[in-house]
């Protein structure tokens, strides 16, 4: 018979050998389970529709900073995409998906699987692109946002726009004249160009969009010569805005800005007398635009008539393009204090009063409402 050693030693010998055997079947298994997700992914990969707010059936899931595979399952379970999030959990663990889902805004549908559910996750979250023209007011910018779907709030946006502490660490921020007078601090700042949007972007983050390309669009150079003018970075900003609305194109731009510096250097025109300030004051009174300054328009005691009031208002009108900030810094040199409309998109010049006045009675009868737009 075998002695008690040599059992324990038999046993002990099945026990290992039969380790090892599961062993070996359980890392094939594992190995033949990640082979076939690799062909379910790689499958579903091959085979994915991108999925947008316009599909049938489409649920907007939103992805924020910080969120956990455990939260976005318990996001995904509360929009009834999923049954189980433990499941859910466990599958993207196993998948490899953990950390790679991508903040921002989704869109899935119900009919979808746990596997492409973590998939369309791990995707590019969806954007929205919006070109904005020079020459919006913050007015215009917000209602464009609101037609291309952004889902922020007006009023907290609006109180952001109105504090510069907010955002300080923007060199330009720091030159920002605050005033009672100025509506909307970061009025002129918003850089006119392309930009991508996630729908569901926050307040912050829209704004932070645009300042960041403003910053790269203002360089050293600009600043030095702002202060070789003897004007802050602020002040070239508020006379681009008016550039930039009253040009009828690039190439007329910097003859303007030489009428806007002749009259703000002349004693005798202290007043820059731009219809481009009325307007501005009528869109916030929600008044239709005009080609020329009423008579009430003038009189109006409003911070930023210009009719009204000298020098530069308290803020940017609209929203200056590079070339419109260029115009403001190199003026032409000539000595032209008036220009106007010629009926057709552009503007005439005139050194004398006298001069201006026979120009506007020669084209005002060609003067349209287009002309204000």
């Amino acid at each position: 018979m075998f002695s008690k050693k040599l059992r324990r030693a038999v046993f002990i010998l099945f026990v290992v050998l039969g380790v090892m055997v599961m062993g070996v079947v359980g890392i094939t298994m594992g190995y033949n389970y990640v082979l076939k997700q690799n062909d379910r992914l790689n499958a579903i990969r091959e085979a994915q529709t991108e999925i947008t707010k316009d599909t049938p059936n489409a649920v907007m899931v939103l992805i924020e900073s910080g969120d956990t595979t455990s939260i976005i399952a318990e996001k995904l379970e509360e929009l009834t995409l999923i049954e189980n999030t433990t499941i859910f959990s466990l599958l993207s663990k196993y998948n490899g998906f953990d950390g790679e889902y991508q903040v921002g805004t989704h869109y899935l549908t119900p009919d979808l699987s746990y596997d492409e559910i973590m998939h369309h996750l791990t995707l590019r979250a969806k954007t929205v692109t919006i070109r904005f023209r020079e020459g919006l007011s913050y007015i215009q910018v917000k209602e464009i946002l609101r037609e291309n779907g952004l889902q922020f709030n007006e009023t907290k946006l609006d109180e952001m726009m109105d504090s510069s502490n907010d955002f300080v660490d923007y060199r330009f921020v720091e030159m920002i004249n605050v005033s009672d007078d100025r509506d909307f601090i970061l009025s002129g700042y918003l850089f006119p160009d392309q930009y991508d949007f996630d729908v569901n972007a926050s307040e912050r983050t829209i704004l932070n969009t645009f300042l960041r390309n403003t910053a790269r669009k203002i360089p050293e150079e600009y600043y030095e010569r702002a202060a070789y003018l003897g004007m802050t970075m602020d002040e070239v900003i508020v006379l681009a805005s008016f550039i930039q609305a009253e040009a009828g194109g690039i190439e007329e731009m910097f003859d303007i800005s030489g009428v806007f510096h002749n009259r703000l250097k002349n004693e005798n025109f202290l007043k820059l007398e731009s219809c481009a300030s009325a307007n501005y004051i009528r869109e916030i009174d929600g008044l239709p635009r005009v080609w020329s300054a009423t008579l009430e328009d003038i009189e109006l005691d409003h911070p930023y008539n210009t009719y009204y009031y000298q020098g530069l208002p308290p803020g940017p009108i609209c929203m200056p393009g590079q070339d419109a900030i260029a115009a403001a810094l190199y003026p032409s040199n000539h000595t032209y204090y008036y220009f106007c409309s010629n009926g057709e998109g552009k503007n005439v010049f005139s050194a004398t009063r006298a001069e201006h006045e026979q120009k506007v009675a020669m084209y005002s009868s060609l003067w349209t409402d287009e002309d204000t737009e």
